[in-house]
């Protein structure tokens, strides 16, 4: 979120940065709505300014004993606290409407960042792996799955509707330890402290890293009310599942004071995500690439201005470490301008290659955000040498997305048999499970 006073100073920049994110300007109109609040406050302000004086003179003139102006004064006093209401509610209305207007407002990309239109201008920046030379078609994960009858499309249709699956026996047991498999290596050899947030969360919170109001329609709301026959009167509690673990795990310094000793503060967590997945209508209809329930582990990093870009490269490092111990073939990407996130100021996507789908595929994207979220969040630290406190800078990625892995695992370690190779570093996960076969 935007600080309207950096606009007002900066509005030439400021409107290149939406040129380059292919967005119109902007300045004129987010400025116009501050000298509105302004106004207001300024009409407010001189309101209260000219009752307190007013009230003095009160006492003046009655000292004096001139009743006629102590009268016109006393008049004067009540219509200005009768007009009270009217002008603080300009000044709400007027506040409002620039808060509203700078909430859906994008992040701006750093220099850095590729321009371009959309996904196809996006910047590869390396390529791991080779992928593997079948010598039978290779099949996607879904054909795999069913054909193991370890993947339960159907039943999930039954229960929940499109967009779901049901893993069973080594199937699911594979998917868990790929979580258990990247958290250990996170908490273990990346620094990052494990973390068991909520997956309900209120507003603030999906307001704080961005979620709200700009894609409201992408979550899913839950309202918890009290059971038929209470209280008719009694409130409910209006809450968010989580579309990601960035939500919470970001919001963990909200509204607060850090001291620059303790930063970075690196978190993981390994959850559940919800994603109502609005805007994808036809794609990725069948399979576990695109849907509404999703397992993943998530990477969050809190630093210093200073440090925030060399904490992205590191960030992303730990993702692709997760690719190369699992042996699957990836590339890096650049985001270009009108293909980074609404938060993001950089974004870094891994991509792995799905053979069954013939091609790369994203399985991480790893942002870094600057002080968009902090100021949102209202989330500051004290510099060593300083008194005045500064906003946090704030980094998320996936470390990495676990569905995604798990098709990733089938696609890459398919035999012609239709059974699935298990990973070397998974096997100590899955008891010295070497190979997944079809069940009886």
């Amino acid at each position: 979120m935007y600080d309207i006073k950096w606009i007002r100073d900066n509005a030439a920049a400021f409107d290149e940065g939406r040129r380059r994110r292919n967005l119109a300007p902007l300045s004129d109109s987010l400025l116009a709505l501050d000298d509105s609040r302004r106004a207001a406050i300024g009409v407010l302000q001189a309101a209260q300014e000219r009752r307190n004086a007013a009230s003095k003179e009160i006492g003046l003139a009655m000292r004096e004993k001139d009743a006629a102006r102590a009268e016109a004064l006393k008049a004067e006093v009540a219509k200005l606290k009768e007009d009270f209401p009217q002008l603080e509610q300009r000044e709400r209305e007027a506040s409002a409407a620039l808060d509203k207007a700078l909430s859906e407002i994008p992040n701006t990309p750093l220099e850095q960042v590729p321009e371009g239109k959309d996904e196809n201008e996006n910047v590869e920046v390396l390529r791991w792996g080779e992928p593997r030379n079948f010598d039978f078609p290779p099949k996607e994960h879904f054909d795999i799955g069913e054909g193991l009858r370890l993947m339960d499309f159907e039943s999930a249709t039954k229960l929940s509707g499109a967009r779901f699956v049901v893993n069973k026996g080594p199937m699911a047991r594979l998917e868990r330890a790929l979580a258990q498999f990247m958290l250990d290596l996170h908490t273990d050899q990346h620094g990052y402290a494990e973390v068991a947030p909520p997956l309900l969360v209120r507003d603030d919170a999906m307001f704080g890293t961005a979620q709200l109001p700009k894609f409201r329609d992408d979550q899913f709301s839950v309202s918890a009310g009290r059971p038929s026959g209470d209280d008719p009167a009694s409130e409910t509690s209006d809450y968010w599942l989580i579309p990601t673990a960035e939500v919470p795990l970001t919001n963990l310094v909200r509204e607060s004071i850090l001291d620059e000793s303790q930063l970075p503060l690196r978190f993981t967590a390994g959850t559940y995500c919800f994603r109502a997945e609005a805007g994808a209508a036809g794609r990725d209809t069948r399979g576990m690439i695109r849907q509404h329930q999703f397992y993943k582990v998530e990477l969050v990093s809190i630093t210093t201005p200073e440090k925030s870009l060399e904490e992205h490269e590191r960030m992303t490092g730990c993702a692709e470490k997760v690719l190369q111990l699992l042996e699957l073939p990836y590339r890096k990407v650049t985001l270009c301008t009108g293909d980074m996130g609404f938060a993001s100021q950089k974004t870094y996507d891994l991509e792995v290659w799905l053979p069954g789908q013939g091609k790369y595929r994203e399985i991480s994207s790893c942002s870094v955000c600057g002080d968009f979220q902090a100021r949102r969040m209202n989330a500051r630290y004290r510099p060593a040498d300083s008194k005045a406190t500064r906003f946090v800078h704030t980094l998320n990625g996936s470390g990495v997305a676990v569905g995604r892995a798990l098709v990733a695992v089938l696609e890459n370690y398919q035999e012609a048999d239709g059974s699935v190779t298990v990973p070397k570093v998974l096997r100590p996960y899955m008891g010295g499970l070497e190979k997944i076969a079809k069940a009886g």
